[in-house]
Formats: structure tokens, sequence, C-alpha cells
């Protein structure tokens, strides 16, 4: 699977985000998963199995509890592959800053 396939779907995006935080049981990446995408234990279940089977999370077994931390790996592919399109909004994002700033001289 391409990691914009595994990236495209929004619950699988959230649970990257809980697990940018840090280190998260499964039991609580479910509750939060469950409770603002409507969906079922097994369903986020699933979607752990696809971060941890395509290398976007790892899994810790911890007596009963699994626990769930983020693999910065393809992360760091994905942000590599962005490189070449950066220069689309580097420069916007420059000026912006450089008007803002004069903005900021002109009520001075």
């Amino acid at each position: 699977m391409h990691a914009f396939d595994i990236l495209g779907d929004p619950v699988r995006r959230r649970i990257l985000e809980l697990l940018s935080e840090g280190e998260l049981p499964a039991g609580s990446i479910a509750g939060t998963i469950g409770a603002e995408f409507g969906i079922s234990q097994p369903a986020v279940s699933q979607h752990l199995r696809v971060l941890r089977d395509n290398g976007f999370a790892t899994v810790t077994v911890d007596g009963t509890r699994r626990l769930y931390a983020v693999d910065p790996g393809p992360l760091r592919e994905i942000d590599t592959w962005l490189d070449r399109y950066r220069k689309f909004w580097t420069n916007r994002l420059d000026a912006l800053e450089t008007e803002l700033h004069r903005g900021r001289r002109t009520k001075d």
C-alpha cells in the first residue's frame, strides 16, 4: 500500500495525530476514535493494524495491553517526497512574512 493511501483515510490520520503526542494503549485510542468517528473497537483495531503493517506505527505488548507509538520512518519518506513541492508554498509564506513585518512597522 502506498503511504498516501494509508494517510488518505481520516481515521488513520487522526490516530497518528493522537500518537504524535506519545505512546498510547489500544483501548485509549479505540475510545477516542470511536467517540469521534462513531466506529467500533474492531474497526479501530483494523486501522491500527494497517498503520502497524505498513510501518507507520509500532506496538509493544505490556502484559494485557498493547501500546502503540508512531514510527517516523515512513513520515520521513513522505517529507522527502514533498521537498520537490515546497517551493510552491515556501516563497508565498516568505512573502507573507515580509508583508506582516511591513504592516507592523507602519502601525508603530
